[in-house]
């Protein structure tokens, strides 16, 4: 069963099935199809099966003309999941969240093994990329795979390889970024292997899938807490009146022993402010209290009340209030040049100004019109902006820098800009850092 197995895979005539269209699983659909493989993909939303029928994108950062390729190669993708009998591997690229107790929720993880279970057949190998806390994949998906019967090591193969993904990152596509592959067992392991072998320049082999899943955790642990302490070292170096973006320039001159990392309004994005919390959570069933992590969580999350009060001071500053105040928020998207906006602080920072009475808006070349979204809601477009339209706000707040605004005019025509990037590197009248 392995050999055959990994004969398909080698010569390419192995079938892919990729479960989770997102930021993660349609770059991996689309490698695969490259590659020539056959891929399957799934997912439980139609909207993006339909667009992916109609060769159109719903990722800003990845070309309609890409899936149209992949189509054109023999890519299908559908809502039905008893097609996961047809493929030889099963990639699973679904979101692992933190609930309103910012615990980790894998209900997306497990209602899609569920779903898949009854389809899996001798010769699969399936394989979880979603970020976890380690002994998911041993204590979660291997009895549910087991359920069916298959002995798992022998008939069907389990691996845990997270996922790398850096969206709108041009240096760096999802064939060049190392990946890290763990097996339940060393067959498990062999066929993980060439699993990404042959789509990936490098795979990089740990001895588990716990070590594998503590891996990605690190990896997303250790920006958090260097983040947290750069967002630390701002607010006192705002108090000293010494520019913190000033300072991470200068240290990173140091050829050895520094990495620079840069404050902002708080973190964002499906990894970073999310990863944490699992590795914590996870510790308490061994009696261990995260304190450095747990730590560095606090001042990353109180960064967008830092950036607010800031608002708030600069506008009493020339003798006006927040409630009533025309806020411009510049940038939604968690990072600059994407149209990528889960766990972004800039939507927080809208909550806040809005409960304060503030008229706000925003602008965003990546974010035409404000997403539905399962916890925030603003019935709003992307302002376009101009010189009038600039002149018009009483502040404008820098949440996500992206290269597409004009900072320029923006510094020239603005009463008042609020600062959260450090994309401002002279002194105004105008700018106040945050």
């Amino acid at each position: 069963m392995k050999q055959q197995l990994l004969d398909r895979l080698s010569d390419r005539s192995a079938s892919i099935g990729i479960v989770g269209l997102g930021y993660v699983g349609l770059p991996l659909v689309l490698r695969y199809a490259e590659v020539g493989y056959k891929v399957v993909g799934f997912d439980i939303d139609q909207s993006k099966i339909d667009c992916i029928a109609q060769g159109k994108s719903y990722i800003e950062h990845i070309p309609g003309a890409a899936i149209t390729q992949a189509v054109e190669r023999g890519f299908e993708a559908t809502t039905d999941f008893s097609r996961a009998s047809e493929v030889d591997a099963l990639i699973l690229c679904v979101p692992t969240p933190l609930n309103k107790y910012r615990e980790p929720d894998l209900s997306f993880v497990l209602d899609t093994t569920d779903s898949l279970v009854p389809y899996l057949r001798p010769g699969q190998v399936v394989s979880l990329e979603s970020t976890t806390y380690p002994g998911t994949t041993d204590e979660e998906l291997l009895p549910r795979i087991e359920s069916r019967g298959l002995a798992v090591g022998n008939e069907i193969f389990l691996v845990y390889s997270p996922e790398r993904e850096d969206p709108g990152n041009p240096n760096f596509t999802t064939r060049t970024i190392p990946k890290v592959c763990g097996g339940h067992t060393p067959a498990c392991q062999e066929i993980g292997m060439a699993l990404y072998g042959q789509v990936i320049d490098r795979v990089v082999p740990v001895s588990s899938t716990r070590a594998a899943e503590m891996t990605k955790l690190l990896e997303n642990i250790h920006r958090a807490v260097n983040i947290g302490l750069v967002n630390e070292m701002k607010i006192v170096a705002d108090k000293m009146g010494i520019d913190i973006h000033e300072v991470i320039r200068a240290a990173a001159t140091k050829p050895f022993g520094f990495v620079p990392y840069y404050p902002g309004p708080g973190l964002g994005g499906h990894c970073i402010p999310i990863d944490p919390f699992y590795l914590t959570w996870k510790a308490r069933e061994y009696g261990l209290h995260t304190r450095f992590i747990e730590l560095a969580g606090e001042v990353n999350s109180a960064m967008p009340d830092y950036v607010i009060a800031k608002v708030s001071g600069a506008l009493n500053e020339r003798k006006k209030s927040v409630n009533g105040s025309r806020v411009l928020v510049l940038g939604i998207a968690y990072k600059k040049n994407v149209d990528d906006m889960r766990e972004s602080p800039s939507v927080f920072m809208m909550e806040k100004l809005r409960d304060l009475g503030a008229e706000v808006h925003y602008s965003d070349p990546h974010v035409p019109v404000f997403p539905k979204m399962r916890e925030h809601h603003f019935d709003l477009s992307s302002v376009a902006l101009s010189e009038e339209v600039v002149r018009s706000y009483d502040c404008i707040l820098v949440a996500t820098d992206h290269d597409k605004f004009d900072f320029d005019m923006i510094r020239r025509c603005a009463s008042l800009i609020v600062d959260s990037r450090g994309r401002y590197l002279s002194p105004a009248d105008n700018i106040v850092k945050a």
